[in-house]
């Protein structure tokens, strides 16, 4: 008797949309990423990808959601060691790496206009990013190392700073010649100064 063949399991299939949905974003962005290319390219037929995701919106809030999660633990681990501003150098500096290594992908995630589903989910990592850079800035307050300061100001401040210094160089459009080291580099001295740190000759080698 011919034994049929296994079905994959329904989180795995989810996780090879979710991936598929990841590398045709990088590949040309939210607006050229259809169901239909997002299904063939994880071997599975439309039918079954609304089985998992509604509509392209919430597969994309799910791709979303999964990136920061990455990004939020790479900028965990970044920011690990040394002392309290070098652990927000790191933390900024590992945030615009990953960004400028992955260009497209970043600018689909970030700037690309969006559903309204993926928008409000953009608000909700701006937010946790807030979060994490507020709670470096107390620390290094209690330190000694940057002025008394209203940290989760500070905080919002530094975030959208550091995201309307990405435009340009994530843009598909913008043809800026952008150097990672460079770019990083000013960015990170930008922030150190903003929040009132000492500057120093040479930065530390952050998450080259």
């Amino acid at each position: 008797m011919k034994r049929r063949a296994k079905r994959p399991a329904p989180g795995a299939t989810r996780e090879r949309l979710v991936e598929a949905a990841r590398s045709l974003l990088e590949e040309g962005g939210y607006a050229a990423t259809s169901v239909l290319a997002v299904a063939d390219r994880a071997g599975v037929s439309a039918g079954a990808l609304y089985r998992h995701f509604p509509s392209k919106a919430e597969l994309f809030v799910e791709v979303f959601r999964d990136n920061a999660k990455r990004d939020l633990a790479a900028v965990d681990e970044a920011a690990a060691a040394g002392t309290c501003v070098e652990r927000l150098e790191a933390a900024v500096a590992s945030h615009a790496r990953r960004a400028l290594r992955h260009r497209r992908l970043a600018w689909a995630l970030l700037h690309e206009p969006v559903d309204a589903l993926v928008d409000a989910e953009r608000l909700v990592y701006r937010r946790k990013y807030c979060r994490h850079m507020a709670g470096l800035l107390r620390q290094a307050i209690a330190a000694g190392e940057i002025p008394e300061q209203d940290a989760e100001f500070s905080a919002a401040a530094l975030v959208g700073a550091i995201a309307e210094s990405l435009v340009g160089p994530l843009s598909p459009v913008s043809g800026q010649p952008v150097s990672e080291n460079e770019r990083v580099a000013t960015l990170v001295r930008f922030c150190r100064r903003a929040v009132g740190a000492k500057d120093r000759a040479a930065l530390r080698s952050v998450g080259a």
